[in-house]
């Protein structure tokens, strides 16, 4: 019986959207996954680990692809650049997988996609490289750091060349590698709906595997499910999915019972919700953010957790609202970033970002913080945090602010878990890398408006 669906032919697809139209990878794949549900779990985590591994590691397999072929990948045609990346990726990192069938299905695809003229050219390239996979001469590290880190760990050479000045090689060397360390979903426990142990218990009876995290008591990684939607205590909204990080952002905050919490770029609602939990049912949260989808989805989460001290909003962060003016308590503003600290769970983003880009970004962050300053009460908080670990969009950003607006940076340090040991707590902020185990490299500042 032929299959009505080709794994690698849904592989292809997702790498072209994402390679060639911009599309990004976590989205692609999730939407991919939806659409064919019905895949039993083996065929969906063989979709999932050879997309994102080969975008993962495109710079290395490009350099191994170009050790053997005398036409260069960013010669090629997109369709057959992407048949070689994602059968290198198996045959590097997959020994699963037999060699042979990895160059006779890419030979396939590469005829269904119309390609048969191309079919000697697949097949010569790639039984080359399964014949001299081992004997492949890498950057030397010794000689060539910038090179090898950047080949070795398929980061963008601009990007490796930036850290290397921000950061010491080791320091560098740790983030690279932490970027592919794999770990399972995190979620936050809506603790005024249950507790941490009851949680616990309660997805274990359903099978999963639940590990406690060190920093914070009331969040867990969870693994050894099939769908989040699918799980019982998820539907009752007793958990919302939510990195360490992000919750780590509302630990800064102190925020009290009755406090007004304004988030202005909200979505998809994870730090919203947490503020709306946090106020036990008194005081309000409103949850903003630029579009009609992203407001859609934080209700659709809003409507899950059942809170009813919570609202949605769309509204342009850029844009002053004088309505809100010294209204909040703390304002939350976690700003679009060049996400550079996430690589590890949006590995396309890498590739997306450039120098041009970040400088443009930074504007943007001075121009929503200005904003955002006019919102905070005297004596009142704003938490500025982006999922990144470039200098210019975290401490710069917060230097260029305190000098600019009636605002001092206060210590974060009783706000934050005794496990993340962090030298500028005092200082009012704390510089998180991604290669510490269970945080995203992500910046945040705690910065008080004066009364």
């Amino acid at each position: 019986m032929t299959k009505s669906v080709n794994e690698r032919e849904l592989i292809l697809g997702i790498l072209l959207e994402v390679t060639e139209r911009e599309a990004y990878s976590h989205l692609i794949i999730r939407n991919v996954l939806d659409k064919y549900q019905y895949l039993d779990k083996q065929e969906r985590a063989f979709i999932t680990r050879v997309s994102e591994g080969t975008i993962e590691n495109m710079i290395l397999l490009d350099y191994i692809i170009n050790s053997f072929s005398k036409v260069k990948t960013n010669k090629m045609k997109p369709v057959i650049r992407n048949i070689l990346r994602m059968s290198v990726y198996q045959l590097k990192f997959m020994d699963s997988v037999p060699d042979s069938a990895v160059c006779n299905e890419a030979v396939k695809l590469a005829v269904k996609k119309g390609f048969h003229s191309l079919k000697g050219f697949v097949n010569g390239v790639l039984r080359n490289i399964s014949r001299g996979l081992d004997e492949i001469e890498y950057p030397s590290e010794e000689k060539n750091r910038e090179e090898y880190l950047s080949v070795l760990y398929s980061m963008p050479r601009w990007i490796v060349d930036k850290w290397l000045e921000e950061y010491d090689y080791t320091q560098v060397k740790s983030m690279l590698e932490g970027f592919f360390e794999k770990n399972g979903t995190t979620i936050r426990c809506n603790m005024s709906k249950i507790s941490p142990e009851e949680l616990k218990a309660a997805l274990e009876k359903e099978n999963i595997t639940v590990a406690s995290s060190k920093i914070l008591n009331y969040a867990f990684e969870i693994s050894d499910y099939n769908r989040i939607n699918k799980i019982a205590a998820f539907e009752k909204g007793l958990f919302q999915v939510q990195d360490i990080s992000s919750m780590l952002v509302v630990e800064a905050a102190g925020i009290r019972e009755g406090n007004y919490v304004l988030d202005i770029c909200a979505a998809p609602g994870g730090k919203s919700l947490h503020a709306a939990d946090r106020l036990n049912g008194s005081g309000h949260v409103e949850a903003r953010d630029l579009t009609e989808n992203k407001i859609a989805l934080i209700k659709e989460n809003i409507d899950r957790s059942g809170f009813a001290n919570i609202t949605a909003k769309q509204f342009d962060a850029r844009i002053y609202d004088e309505t809100t003016k010294e209204k909040a308590d703390v304002v939350i503003a976690d700003l679009p970033c060049s996400g550079l600290g996430v690589i590890g769970k949006k590995t396309d983003i890498k590739y997306k970002m450039t120098p041009d880009k970040q400088k443009e970004l930074v504007k943007l962050q001075r121009e929503i913080l200005h904003t955002a300053a006019e919102y905070v009460k005297p004596g009142g908080v704003l938490i500025y945090s982006t999922c990144t670990i470039n200098k210019e969009e975290n401490i710069d950003n917060v230097n260029w602010f305190i000098e600019n607006h009636s605002f001092f940076a206060e210590s974060i340090e009783k706000y934050i878990s005794p496990a993340l040991k962090c030298d500028t707590a005092e200082d009012g902020y704390i510089q998180l890398l991604p290669d510490n185990g269970e945080t995203d490299g992500f910046f945040i500042a705690r910065l008080k408006k004066e009364k």
